[in-house]
């Protein structure tokens, strides 16, 4: 039986690893059948040899452009000579400008001996626009008293030298007042005239060139609106403070027992006002005047403690002018009245102020209120004591028609009452 032919043979390719037996084509020297001609194994070509690793070269060749890194050094290097060059120059023509450091110190920056430039221009209606408006026409106020000297301040209500202040800041001295003006410039000041109820009094200044304030309406101004204040606090002239209007028809009473009682139905600011800002002006936004700075509320023990808490308190200019006019024409103002007693023996059960009686043929009777009746509402307020009514009643001008809520018995009626002035 003839030999099996190897070559005819097949099985996996990794099927018989590990075996001791030559592979096939090592017996072929031996194989009858061979083709002498026919190599008697199969050689593969020796492998290539490995290249050796290409040596490491430089990101940038020397003909190519620089790199990052060495054009970031060229660049710090650069601007330190700049730097060096420009310091020793510069040092240079500091020293010879300033004609050398004559005094051994430090030379921190030359002198800018150019014009200054001017000031900028602030819109009319800012605060400072406002403010530039309105301080040539506020003054300070120097008179003399029994305790020393009294400061307060003014504003320039005409262009004739009236100066509006408050009675208070007048005193009861009997030297001159002397007007101190926005500038510096001081003179003496004559009084015109006073009401001490009103706490408001006229000087007059003998001055060219015056610059009159410009005088709002009172009765326009709204909690929240802003306003400025303007006076002398503490003996500091020519001072502003900023605030709002916290509160229309404050009613107020002021004086200690035995002294001048006065009410006002005020303008409630907080602005900071202090001792000295007496007298001085409350402007609103457009630079009007509409209020006369006069009482603060403190809670220090005396007044010569008082200080700004941010409730400070005005003269209605809507007041302050009608009275100042009077005391110009007739050197005295006249004093509103309802025409009734008050009963002051006590707070109302519910509320209201309670009449002692009733002066026959006054503004009262005429309106149908008796004695014994109680005012609940004075012009819409609420009315709780007789400081509530007798300020709200001063604030308006004789002949003014007022509209007053009272209670009799179980029920209210509204009476429009005609306000007249006080002839005793």
């Amino acid at each position: 039986m003839p030999a099996a032919d190897p070559v005819a043979r097949s099985e996996p390719l990794d099927q018989g690893r590990g075996r001791s037996e030559p592979p096939w084509w090592s017996e072929a020297r031996t194989d009858p059948w061979r083709n002498p001609a026919t190599q008697t194994e199969i050689v593969l070509p020796a492998p290539a040899p490995p290249r050796p690793p290409a040596p490491l070269e430089p990101l940038a060749a020397p003909d190519r452009p620089a790199s990052r890194g060495r054009l970031v050094a060229t660049v710090v290097v650069t601007a330190l000579l700049v730097g060096l060059v420009a310091g020793a120059v510069g040092g240079v023509l500091g020293y010879t400008y300033a004609g050398g450091d004559r005094g051994g110190g430090a030379i921190l920056g030359a002198v800018d001996s150019a014009a200054p430039a001017a000031l900028p221009q602030r819109p009319p209606e800012s605060l400072a626009g406002v403010a530039e408006q309105v301080l040539p026409s506020v003054v300070t106020i120097r008179t003399g008293s029994p305790g020393g000297t009294n400061l307060g301040s003014g504003f320039v209500a005409s262009a004739e030298g009236h100066v509006i202040t408050n009675d208070h800041v007048v005193g009861e001295g009997d030297t001159p007042a002397v007007v101190t003006f926005h500038d510096g410039a001081s003179a003496p000041a004559e009084l015109v005239g006073r009401d001490p109820e009103s706490d408001l009094a006229v000087l007059r200044v003998d001055q060219d060139g015056l610059a009159p304030v410009r005088l709002g309406d009172s009765a326009m101004v709204a909690a929240g609106d802003p306003v400025l204040a303007f006076g002398s606090p503490l003996a500091l002239a020519n001072t502003v403070t900023a605030g709002i209007v916290s509160a229309v028809d404050r009613t107020i009473q002021a004086g200690e027992p035995g002294e001048q009682v006065r009410y006002y139905a005020a303008i409630q600011t907080d602005a900071a006002v202090n001792q000295g800002n007496s007298g001085g002006p409350l402007v609103d936004a457009a630079g009007r005047v509409i209020g006369v700075n006069s009482v603060i509320k403190s809670v220090a023990a005396t007044a010569d403690e008082a200080a700004n808490i941010g409730l400070a308190f005005a003269i209605p200019i809507s007041q302050a002018r009608r009275v100042a006019q009077e005391i110009i024409e007739t050197g005295q103002a006249r004093r509103t009245v309802i025409g009734a007693e008050l009963d002051r023996s006590g707070r109302v059960a519910g509320g209201g102020v309670r009449l002692a009686s009733v002066v026959g043929g006054g503004p009262a009777d005429e309106a149908g209120i008796r004695a014994g009746d109680v005012l609940v509402r004075f012009e819409g307020q609420p009315l709780t004591g007789p400081t509530d009514l007798i300020a709200l009643v001063r604030k308006h001008a004789p002949g003014a028609v007022v509209t007053i809520a009272y209670r009799r018995g179980g029920s209210e009626e509204d009476a429009a009452v005609t306000l007249v002035a006080d002839d005793g």
